[in-house]
């Protein structure tokens, strides 16, 4: 791992793990009745579960305990702020980090999870009629929402003093996405909230489309610089994750090849747009991959025959929207209180012993 890498590991871990910890906490007080609470609003849930108010072990969501159901939605609830991380690492501020993901995750995700798959104004019955936008697992909810947010936080941050340096252990980012693969399994099987074949056909379909879009990135790689780079393979594979993401539980095995055959070579070009052309610097690429992955997913729902057009590209643009201009108050508000980017003594040194105390000893390269 490179020296400038090795001094800042330790603050993706501690911002991964305090998101995690912080919006379980934010999810049980409020987060989960926002999204799914009892109030007939297209807009929110209301506060009748806050704190879980109500709600029994034997209480049903559907066909499931509702306290089963709460802990799966709060598992998107972590990781949708957690993905935002990938814009920012080796120079934001920790107090930013928190106060930013906790008013995010209330005020902008929990509210557009409300609106898709809590009955709200996106859902089936609301501004697109009987059938509302079909977003199985978040390509809109989580991708295209923390793909945005992340390109924001980018722009307001400007580019890495040491933007030469590869911001990863190409070690590590194999086995992080070892772990992401298997893990989206879960957030994609698990959304059909059933131990049945549809939960089999989104399993099989999450792993055709990631092993399409390992292969066809790491193809394009070879195509346009002569070498396929496993970084670039197991980019492929969060792309075709994050793309077949929404349409998990409405298409089958043929057509997740096609997506994710696209995702690799589509977000390949992304990543290269908003590196090479805008000069934004997202450190990790979320938005090339993850926030694209999830657009481009979304629309080939409704290609494929499975949900109208109208929905799926208008449910994509109020969103997208609605995240750009919530992100940029949110980014401009919590910058008054706490500062959005370390000093250059701080950055130079490395967050984790600048702001943590600590170093990453025996870091494998």
């Amino acid at each position: 791992m490179g020296g400038w890498c090795a001094r800042n590991v330790l603050s993706v871990f501690m911002h991964c793990f305090s998101i995690a910890a912080l919006m379980s906490v934010l999810w049980l007080a409020v987060g989960y009745s926002i999204a799914f609470g009892p109030a007939d609003s297209a807009w929110w849930g209301g506060l009748g579960r806050a704190f879980l108010a109500g709600v029994g072990p034997d209480d049903l969501s559907g066909t499931i305990p509702e306290i089963l159901f709460f802990s799966f939605q709060m598992t998107f609830a972590i990781i949708t702020p957690a993905l935002i991380v990938g814009a920012y690492v080796e120079r934001v501020g920790f107090g930013f980090v928190l106060l930013f993901s906790a008013l995010w995750m209330l005020l902008v995700y929990a509210p557009v999870t409300h609106w898709i798959w809590g009955g709200g104004l996106l859902s089936d019955g609301g501004i697109f009629g009987d059938t509302g936008v079909k977003d199985f697992a978040g390509g809109i909810v989580v991708h295209e929402t923390a793909g945005i947010a992340a390109l924001v936080i980018a722009v307001f941050l400007g580019p890495r003093r040491n933007r030469t340096t590869p911001p990863h252990a190409p070690a590590f980012v194999a086995i992080g996405a070892g772990m992401v693969w298997v893990g989206w399994f879960g957030f994609n099987g698990g959304s059909q909230l059933a131990a049945d074949g549809g939960a089999a056909v989104a399993l099989t379909v999450t792993h055709v489309s990631a092993a399409a879009a390992s292969l066809t990135w790491a193809l394009w790689e070879r195509v346009k610089y002569g070498k396929a780079s496993m970084v670039g393979l197991v980019t492929g594979t969060i792309a075709g994750l994050a793309s077949i993401t929404p349409a998990s539980g409405f298409v089958g095995p043929v057509e997740a090849l096609i997506i994710g055959g696209v995702a690799g070579v589509l977000c390949q070009e992304a990543v290269n747009v908003v590196r090479n052309v805008l000069k934004i610097d997202g450190t990790l690429d979320v938005f090339a991959v993850h926030g694209v992955g999830g657009i481009f997913g979304t629309t080939m729902i409704a290609l494929f025959g499975v949900g109208s057009w109208a929905a799926q590209l208008g449910s994509l643009a109020i969103i997208g929207v609605f995240t750009l201009v919530a992100t940029v108050i949110l980014v401009k508000l919590v910058a008054l209180v706490t500062p959005l980017r370390v000093d250059a003594e701080t950055e130079t040194n490395g967050l984790d012993l600048s702001v943590h105390g600590e170093r990453a000893y025996g870091i494998i390269s």
